[in-house]
């Protein structure tokens, strides 16, 4: 029997119709799939674990800090801009993943990755994250997060009470009281500076006599109303630069960030300091905040803490502190000493996942006064009601993960002495690197270290013998500076180890110069002496490598 034309095209899209709902059918149960519990779906899960598990460990047990594949090979591979019509084979994608992320992914855990404020962390932290994950709590609200509010409230606690040792009774009536707020849990330190400049503004120039204040009014309005002609914020030159986006947020501009130049030891110049509150008294300027530094991204250096509290207590102004790297100085009776006056400060901000050893994501601002994030706090029918327990109403960020479980669990499977060796041993090992520096004549230490970081340079071989002297010319600087530049470029494309680099201004021959430093960072647990001496030796390798090339240009531009 012959189908007619007609019966032939609607066999055929009967067959397209069927194909395409057999299709539907089998991404719907594949989607479905995805998100139902069952035996099956625990069987898979445990073998994705397991795939995932080989990566982790592969990933974790390389010493080399980089690959060194080219940057634009790399992009290469990711200018496809569609998506993939049906779901990817796991598998397949662990595959993906396996050869075009984790293998060039930066080893931010190899005990010869010393150049930036990211370390190794403990095993804990990983079937934490799945925990954390497969809870998928949302701490903006109670009802999206009920036992993680109170929870991490304790957690922020226990960390208030090691700035600040306020009374058991203090502690009792605060840490679970929904009108209190003793800390803020946010992304990162820069949220927690922006928060802690906010509440100061808010506070300063509040509700008063029917005025409704900054939050309702604006700064404009604000300023205005309590014959102010400007608003600044002051602190050091060294400054995070999450300060210049806190200006900016907070409506003060840059120019409103008073900058007050620091000393020989990166240490705000007190005397400057001084100067900077009288000048704004007197051109009539409202002072939302001074800021003190403990722990500079540059060197790790601590602001006199102690004197600058005095000055901001004199002027009645909002005391904050920067304390996103060295705040877990507070957990070592060695060098807690540093941090002195940090217990007076209105509010501190520290990293998480900095020197206390916790995933990405985790800053935590600290108030020394219960109630001054009222100031700021927000409310919404829907989701932060007022008077709730609701921990979103008094922070910047809404919905959030909770990253306390990370917090929570470094504070009792690490504890007070475990962090007090983590920090002493940081410490001491930045201490013998020093010691290592001043005795090689390759290198230049550039600062004492107060804490565990570290800069210096490399000094090529023509120019020892005037930086014994203390006779380098700007030009001198110059050119050892692109030396370094060049040097530490080539380490971090080699990927055995790495160092990064910044920016000092020194004084030679009576003269300021602007020079590049090497930077180490030593937070690693597990980085030890030979480590060390590995970096340092891979270093002259290179300079000798690149020294040569030198050589063989001038000698080829010569002929």
């Amino acid at each position: 029997m012959t189908l007619s034309k007609r019966q032939q095209e609607m066999t055929k899209q009967n067959y397209i119709a069927e194909t395409e709902q057999t299709l539907q059918y089998t991404i719907a149960e594949k989607v479905t799939q995805l998100f139902t519990p069952s035996s099956h779906s625990v069987s898979v899960e445990s073998e994705m674990d397991l795939q995932v598990n080989t990566l982790v460990n592969d990933f974790l047990g390389e010493i080399n800090t980089n690959t060194d594949v080219d940057l634009n090979a790399l992009v290469s591979k990711f200018t496809d801009s569609k998506v993939p019509v049906e779901p990817y084979n796991f598998d397949s994608y662990v595959e993906y993943l396996a050869n075009n992320v984790v293998a060039h992914s930066i080893r931010t855990s190899s005990p010869r990755f010393i150049g930036h404020m990211t370390s190794a962390l403990p095993y804990f932290v990983r079937p934490l994250a799945k925990l954390m994950t497969a809870m998928n709590q949302n701490v903006v609200k109670m009802e999206t997060a009920k036992v993680l509010s109170p929870y991490e409230r304790q957690a922020l606690a226990m960390m208030h009470r090691l700035i600040y040792n306020f009374s058991d009774d203090f502690y009792t009536q605060h840490i679970q009281n929904s009108q209190s707020t003793l800390g803020i849990l946010v992304s990162g330190g820069t949220a927690a500076n922006i928060i802690a400049l906010w509440c100061a503004r808010n506070a300063s120039l509040g509700p008063k006599d029917g005025f409704a204040g900054v939050e309702k009014e604006g700064l404009a309005a604000a300023l205005d109303y309590y014959g102010y002609k400007g608003a600044v914020v002051i602190g050091s030159d060294l400054m995070h630069y999450s300060f210049d986006k806190a200006a900016d947020l907070l409506g003060i501009g840059m120019h409103g960030l008073i900058k007050v130049p620091t000393n020989c030891n990166n240490e705000v110049d007190l005397q400057a300091l001084r100067q900077a509150v009288a000048d704004c008294r007197a051109q009539n300027l409202h002072i939302i905040a001074i800021v003190g530094v403990a722990g500079t991204t540059d060197s790790g250096n601590v602001d006199p803490l102690v004197a600058i509290a005095d000055i901001a207590q004199a002027a009645n102004v909002h005391f904050h502190v920067d304390a996103a790297w060295g705040g877990p100085l507070i957990f070592s009776e060695q060098h807690r000493h540093k941090l002195a006056g940090i217990e007076r400060s209105d509010s501190v901000t520290i990293d998480g996942h900095k020197q206390l050893y916790l995933p990405m994501g985790i800053g935590m601002l600290f108030l020394r006064e219960p109630q001054l994030a009222a100031s700021i706090e927000k409310s919404a029918s829907y989701t932060m009601r007022k008077g709730s327990f609701d921990l979103g109403k008094r922070a910047l960020e809404g919905s959030r993960p909770g990253m306390a479980l990370f917090l929570h669990a470094g504070l009792n499977l690490i504890g007070l002495k475990g962090y007090e060796f983590l920090i002493d041993e940081g410490i001491r090992k930045t201490q013998y690197m020093a010691a290592r520096i001043c005795a090689m004549p390759e290198f230049e230490l550039l600062a004492e270290p107060e804490m565990n970081l570290l800069i210096y340079r490399y000094i090529p071989e023509p120019f020892r013998g005037l930086v014994a002297k203390n006779q380098l010319t700007e030009a001198d600087n110059q050119q050892i500076n692109q030396f370094n530049q060049r040097l530490q470029k080539m380490q971090r494309q080699a990927g055995r180890t790495f160092i990064s680099r910044t920016t000092k201004t020194i004084t030679c021959l009576g003269e300021k110069f602007s020079i590049t430093a090497l930077r180490a960072v030593l937070a690693n647990p597990l980085t030890t002496q030979d480590d060390i001496d590995a970096v340092l030796n891979d270093q002259i390798q290179i300079a000798s490598e690149l020294s040569m090339s030198n050589s063989l240009e001038t000698a080829e531009n010569v002929a």
